[in-house]
């Protein structure tokens, strides 16, 4: 052989009669090289020895058959994986699901399986486009401005993006019920944004409203998909983006201003009303009351008096002389109350004319008053 050492030194420099590599003189790693014309030989006695007709003989011919059908049987094997569920057609028709795991099937073209993976959470974005890994990035976005301007219900327009996460519900539907099911997400999500912001004010859209609409818009969108049988369940709907347009931004930052200035006035003025309304009330109710009390007052006097007279009146019929003359003294009484006054018997009834007085009233009243400052004292007084 052209490999084989026949001189003393092999082409690498072999010595001493040893092999071309290096070895001793058996085959091997540390012999010489196999032969493989002697390998082809001895393989070629071995399949004569099993069959001995050949190839051409019957029974070579059924064992290769069956060596065939054997190989066919085995690739019906496969495996699914954690993440995956097999979908099983036969002849194109659906007939059953694989679990994760090591499966069987009949081998091709009888059945063929699809393993979609049903655990992972698919991504629908509307009015924008991300870029790759850095999607969180504002500039790493691509705006879609025929995606994200919808018109709200008070006629505004917002700038908003999106985004939709969903995963596959059931396999069978999601492969032969729906064609392009991303598309059809997309489409259906954004129909279903644009109305529900067509219902919703501006002011809500844009501050306290969110949470709503994201969850009107998943309830809303699941049936819509649930009617067209297409295997998904929608996880989430979340907000990236509410904004007006930029075109009209400070514009529409001018508007809100004004607009909560005016709920500021009008919650001031509706303070001051809650303050003097009640006031007034209690004012009112409180004049009433003076009033009626003033009403019963009077009526109670009036009465008294009427009753009074009725029983003076009564007296005197019974003996007018004397309430005659009680009745004069008590009205001279209440005349000359703050009057000086000299008693004098009247003349003709036994009496002297005038009765001394003694003024006491006067004279304490004098003694008890203060003098007034630089005024003299009289003498004798």
């Amino acid at each position: 052989m052209p490999w084989q050492n026949q001189g003393g030194g092999g082409p690498w420099g072999g010595g001493g009669g040893g092999g071309s590599w290096g070895g001793g003189r058996g085959s091997g790693p540390t012999g010489q090289p196999p032969n493989l014309e002697e390998l082809l030989r001895k393989g070629q006695e071995r399949v004569r020895q099993m069959l001995p007709g050949g190839f051409g003989s019957g029974r070579g011919f059924l064992l290769v058959i069956l060596g065939i059908v054997a190989i066919w049987l085995a690739s019906g094997f496969y495996r699914v994986q954690p993440d995956e569920l097999g979908v099983v057609t036969r002849f194109g028709k659906y007939v059953g699901s694989a679990q994760p795991g090591l499966n069987y099937r009949l081998p091709w073209p009888v059945d063929s399986v699809t393993t979609p993976k049903v655990t992972r959470v698919n991504r629908v974005e509307v009015g924008f486009r991300s870029a790759g890994e850095s999607a969180s990035r504002a500039d790493s976005q691509r705006q879609v401005p025929e995606e994200a301007l919808m018109l709200t219900g008070d006629e505004n327009i917002v700038d908003i993006n999106f985004v939709v996460f969903w995963i596959i519900k059931d396999a069978g539907d999601y492969l032969f019920n729906v064609r392009r099911p991303e598309v059809i997400v997309k489409a259906a999500v954004e129909a279903t944004m644009r109305e529900i912001l067509g219902r919703t004010p501006i002011a809500s859209a844009l501050a306290e409203g969110r949470r709503q609409i994201e969850a009107s818009v998943k309830d809303i969108l699941q049936a819509i998909l649930d009617d067209y049988k297409a295997g998904i369940a929608v996880t989430q709907v979340q907000l990236q983006k509410v904004d007006p347009p930029s075109q009209v931004v400070d514009s529409f930052r001018d508007v809100q201003r004004a607009r909560a200035d005016q709920e500021r006035l009008r919650n001031e003025a509706e303070a001051y009303r809650n303050d003097v309304i009640p006031r007034a009330r209690g004012d009112g109710e409180r004049i009433i009351q003076e009033a009626e009390a003033y009403k019963q007052e009077v009526l109670a006097h009036a009465q008294g008096e009427a009753r009074r007279f009725i029983d003076v009146y009564e007296a005197y019929n019974v003996a007018r002389e004397v309430t005659t003359r009680r009745i004069y003294i008590e009205t001279m009484e209440e005349v000359l109350r703050g009057a000086n006054k000299v008693i004098i018997d009247r003349p003709g009834e036994g009496g002297t004319g005038v009765v001394p007085y003694l003024p006491l009233p006067e004279i304490h009243r004098r003694a008890t008053q203060p003098a007034a400052p630089g005024a003299r004292k009289e003498p004798g007084r």
